[in-house]
């Protein structure tokens, strides 16, 4: 048994420490908020944040446009790879970028009157330096979605 748990504890101690996939994801979000808040003007609201309902649920960040919410979804890659990162914002992606952003929009009293959806794809190069490519109003929500306040909660609508 104790053996077991030792095992157990080693495995945990060795997932804390940061992967080179998490520093670069790290890296490139970092990249992404620099370039969003220089070029275009954004408030990065938060960074992170993870709904309450499922910590899998995670938004890299939020920020603002002006009176426009901004979920930003950001994809780190190595130069030359095989899948941008605009196309790794899959469906099943964009099912958990849907749930995480009504919850956080749920957690909003009262809710923005406009919101979107946008990537940053981010090339990490040894060579060159970052390159940040802003998609902007990026198709994750249904036409028509919206969130409308019913009995004290959020309800997801599509018209």
């Amino acid at each position: 048994m104790i053996g077991w748990l030792q095992d157990v504890w080693d495995k945990l101690a060795h997932r804390a420490a940061p992967t080179a996939n998490a520093e670069a994801g790290a890296r490139g979000e970092q990249a992404a908020a620099d370039y969003l808040r220089a070029r275009h003007g954004f408030a990065i609201v938060t960074r992170n944040w993870r709904s309450p309902r499922d910590q899998r649920d995670e938004i890299d960040l939020v920020c603002r446009d002006g009176d426009v919410l901004v979920f930003v979804e950001v994809k780190a890659r190595a130069e030359g790879a095989l899948v941008s990162g605009f196309e790794a914002v899959n469906a099943r992606k964009k099912r958990a970028l849907r749930r995480a952003v009504h919850a956080y929009l749920g957690a909003l009293t009262p809710p923005p009157r406009t919101f979107r959806f946008d990537v940053a794809e981010v090339t990490l190069s040894e060579r060159l330096p970052v390159q940040v490519m802003h998609y902007e109003n990026a198709p994750l929500f249904p036409k028509g979605y919206y969130v409308a306040r019913q009995s004290g909660s959020l309800d997801e609508v599509a018209k």
